[in-house]
């Protein structure tokens, strides 16, 4: 790939936090960044140097973003992929819509990791209520009842404590195409975050230790505790061989639990990810920088820590009006993402470096 050059204008799906956070990554490195969301508040756009408010799938206003970008890519995996198919015919797309496919149907994402060694969580694709009758008798309980596709931050599940609950959380999932997961048994949560160029050079994250809170990342840790750094050498190579197969660009997340027998995947993510927010000023490159580069064809950046310890706080709701006590802490570093605040909404993040 010829290196797309700084002035150069970076297209962006969606206009949530992480999109503002690549685009200040981008500016930084002196790209220009057009943002399409149909969002009415769309803070991707105060960081971003044009914004257009529209569908996605109005094909007059994918003609002109097209038009108007070297290169696009998407903050969110939740968007049809017919708009990401049309632009990839007209301009150059990363990640490819073959990874945003995978990772949309979590079937699909579960049949694709488990074919290359990756270990999951028993599971049963349910589309009836007979269907998930059938799948609770081959996975178990408990378990949880997820959504096939869209849903995130504990949206579009329900948790089946026993045979006896099945029908409540049918109707509660709006008794939709779902899959069936046996709950893992397991000690810590964490994510590998891994960057990949168009010439196949990569880059991995440590991985931290991430607690959630409601079913939302609520903070992360770095160095991340023993049970995980023991884990952290095969769910690498499990995320660096999905990157590899998919012919991957851009930063990828994958999500883990820490299993009796091995590191047990949960989800992946084809964009940059919460529980990488941290790299900001944690690690010398940022993952929204390390994406940057990678789209762009330029050289992966280092991603060894700029600290002796590193713990990201999520804001959500009410959280973030303590904003004046996080910048008087030393050595901590708020971002806000200038969101209308409500419960249950990330408001933004607090990163404290130990040095």
């Amino acid at each position: 790939m010829t290196p797309i050059p700084p002035g150069s204008t970076i297209g962006i799906l969606g206009g949530g936090q992480l999109g503002r956070m690549l685009g200040a990554a981008a500016a930084q490195l002196g790209y220009r960044t057009l943002v399409l969301a149909p969002d009415e508040e769309a803070v991707a756009a105060q960081t971003a140097s044009s914004f257009i408010r529209a569908d996605y799938q109005n094909r007059i206003v994918l003609d002109d973003f097209a038009a108007a970008c070297d290169v696009v890519t998407y903050e969110f995996e939740n968007i049809e992929l017919a708009p990401i198919d049309y632009l990839a015919e007209k301009v150059l797309v990363h990640p490819a819509p073959a990874a945003l496919a995978i990772a949309q149907d979590r079937v699909n994402e579960k049949t694709f990791v488990g074919a290359l060694g990756g270990r999951t969580a028993p599971w049963a694709r349910v589309e009836t209520f007979a269907e998930l009758e059938a799948g609770l008798a081959t996975v178990g309980t408990p378990a949880i009842l997820k959504t096939l596709r869209l849903g995130y931050d504990g949206k579009g599940q329900a948790r089946i404590a026993d045979a006896g609950g099945a029908a409540a959380a049918w109707s509660a999932i709006g008794e939709r195409p779902s899959i069936l997961e046996g709950v893992v048994d397991f000690t810590h949560e964490f994510s590998i975050i891994v960057a990949r160029g168009s010439d196949g050079a990569m880059v991995s994250y440590p991985p931290p230790w991430n607690e959630h809170r409601d079913g939302i990342l609520a903070r992360s840790t770095l160095p991340a505790p023993t049970p995980v750094a023991a884990q952290w050498t095969e769910a690498a190579t499990i995320a660096g061989r999905i990157a590899d197969t998919l012919d991957y660009v851009g930063v990828l997340a994958c999500e883990f639990f820490v299993g009796r027998d091995g590191p047990v995947f949960n989800e992946m993510a084809p964009r940059v990810h919460n529980s990488g927010h941290w790299t900001i000023e944690g690690a010398v490159t940022s993952q929204f920088e390390n994406h940057i580069r990678a789209i762009c064809g330029l050289p992966l950046g280092d991603t060894g820590l700029t600290a002796r310890q590193v713990v990201m706080d999520n804001l959500i709701g009410a959280e973030a009006e303590g904003w004046a006590a996080a910048l008087a802490a030393p050595d901590t570093h708020l971002h806000l993402y200038g969101k209308t605040q409500r419960p249950g909404r990330k408001m933004g993040h607090v990163t404290r470096l130990v040095r």
